[in-house]
């Protein structure tokens, strides 16, 4: 339980422990690439196969998967998780598949899969290397982005570990160049040019163009933006900060232009020289442009956001460019961020990618389960439409969870938006395994276009949660997390009354629970009785 580099133990007092691990930043937009318009629905490796994959284990799931009907019932993505690839790049620093398991390479994987109907996902880490070790794509955003692009991959997992947090602190700016990409000259723009906030000040310099530099934009305390810059034609122009040298420690800042962030990275520097050259490639409008400068890194949730808000950036650029490249229409690639629940994602994910692991990893323990589920689902009014809570994969059909706490277990996820992502053996299946996981009415309820997470009406010894369905209809779930048999009281006034429900109101309702398909007449209360670990799924 510990593959994310905590035990559930530190995970509850992280938790429970209060301090600022939330980001403020501004991110923009929400994140749009008109993807995961629904949850996810898919099959991943890690569950049960950990880092015994290849390529024939894969080619034979995603078989299994077209077989037995799952590809019919939705499921799409074959995602493939840590030990896809070699602790080598190849000879121009791109990831490749592990040389032996994965010979035929990835992209011909790809290519066998889609055939079968089915797209792929793949795996990599928001740090210095994943989780087991291998290299990953902390500070290779843009280059790892376009090598998944090439391969045709459309769903991508990034995980947390060996990351390395951004500086706190900025560069002493003293020049700004706007040059045209591809052309030799263009704009200099002087630090003195900039309107100051905060505690951003200008201090003199006679080694540096203009004889000032701009001071004091570490940790969010100050800013320094140019309004009215002027452009001809609209199009990509190179960015180049040019900066005092200061300080033996890394730095970071973000260029926001026209709103869009832009992030440069600062290693420690010699002082053989006093000034340096860092640069991005930008996009500006005809006419008037904005650009602000900061380095808006307060704590470590700032940090993360800021990295997974990179890597979805450099993925829609990636898709772009192919898709260019290619004269073919973009594949967009839904975008995984698993980065546990340590810096709260749901207040930020929805602005760097399309879902957000709200925990640690799952198990097939019940106890772990349900904390998993408790957690995520006080977090209803975080999940949109394209931009889902997750709890992680699930592990119906694996360790030794009854058929009941497998059947619940799927209800919940259901219930929640969560991204239904298998993690069992396919090739081996169980029938009443394969009969929960392909429930067309469970599905239903989870892939409803109204996008709306069940919220948790009441918790004790049965849960009660509602979610809003399309149509005006509302699903309600019953649930005994206990060993014994429990009864159930319900009113559906109370969901009536409540703001994020809005359950219509009538004189008499028809309730169809889902699983067996019995009907239950009421006014508006009714009972009904649970065996230990059950469920009764209800639709008005």
């Amino acid at each position: 339980m510990k593959r994310n580099g905590m035990c559930p133990a530190c995970y509850l007092k992280m938790l429970l422990t209060p301090g600022k691990r939330t980001a403020k930043l501004d991110l923009g937009e929400k994140y749009d690439n008109g993807v995961a318009l629904t949850p996810p629905m898919g099959w991943a490796s890690w569950n049960t196969f950990k880092n015994t994959i290849d390529e024939d284990l894969i080619l034979d799931t995603g078989k299994a998967m077209v077989e037995k009907g799952l590809l019919d019932a939705g499921y799409k993505y074959i995602n493939i998780d840590d030990n896809w690839h070699s602790n080598m790049r190849d000879e121009n620093g791109n990831l490749q598949g592990d040389l032996v398991k994965f010979k035929s390479g990835i992209p011909y994987l790809v290519s066998r899969l889609n055939d079968l109907g089915l797209k792929v996902g793949i795996y990599s880490s928001n740090g210095t290397l994943t989780c087991e070790n291998l290299p990953a794509s902390l500070h290779n955003e843009e280059k790892d982005a376009l090598n998944f692009a090439r391969w045709g991959i459309e769903y991508f997992k990034y995980d947390f570990c060996h990351n390395e947090q951004y500086s706190r602190y900025a560069p002493l700016v003293y020049a700004l160049e706007i040059v045209p990409l591809g052309e030799k000259s263009g704009r200099t723009i002087l630090c003195k040019d900039a309107k100051l906030e905060g505690l951003a000040k200008f201090m003199p310099e006679k080694k540096v163009e203009g004889g000032y530099y701009i001071s004091g934009l570490d940790k969010a305390r100050g800013i320094a933006s140019f309004d009215n810059i002027y452009i001809d034609e609209e199009g990509e122009y190179v960015l180049t900060l040019c900066i005092k040298k200061k300080g033996w420690y890394n730095k970071m800042l973000v260029a926001k232009v026209n709103g869009v962030n832009h992030i440069y990275e600062f290693p420690h520097q010699k002082f053989w020289n006093t000034t340096a050259r860092f640069q991005q490639v930008v996009r500006l409008k005809k006419g008037m442009n904005r650009i602000e400068l900061s380095n808006p890194v307060t704590c470590r949730a700032d940090s993360a956001a800021l990295q997974y808000y990179k890597m979805g950036q450099a993925l829609k650029k990636a898709t772009a460019r192919v898709a260019k490249e290619n004269n073919e229409e973009v594949k967009p690639i839904t975008f995984s961020i698993c980065e546990w629940g340590l810096n709260k994602p749901y207040k930020w994910g929805a602005k760097a990618g399309n879902l957000w692991r709200t925990t640690p990893d799952i198990n097939p323990c019940w106890k772990w389960i349900i904390m998993l589920y408790r957690h995520t689902a006080k977090l209803h009014e975080y999940s949109s439409i394209g931009a889902w809570n997750d709890p992680d994969m699930l592990e119906v059909g694996n360790g030794k969870l009854t058929y009941e706490q497998n059947k619940s277990h799927f209800s919940l996820w259901c219930m929640m938006n969560a991204p239904l992502i298998l993690g069992n053996d396919l090739r081996c299946i169980k029938q009443d395994v394969l009969d929960i996981v392909t429930n067309k009415n469970l599905i239903s309820i989870n892939q409803d276009p109204l996008g709306k997470q069940a919220k948790l009406m009441k918790k004790g010894s049965i849960d009660i949660l509602a979610k809003p369905l399309s149509g005006n209809r509302t699903a309600i779930c019953l649930f005994n997390s206990k060993k014994g048999k429990k009864q159930a009281s319900v009113d559906l006034q109370t969901l009536v009354n409540d703001k994020y429900v809005q359950m219509n109101h009538k004189n008499s309702y028809t309730l169809t629970e889902q699983w067996t398909g019995e009907t239950v007449e009421t006014n508006g209360k009714f009972k009904t009785e649970l065996d230990g670990y059950s469920v009764k799924v209800y639709i008005v």
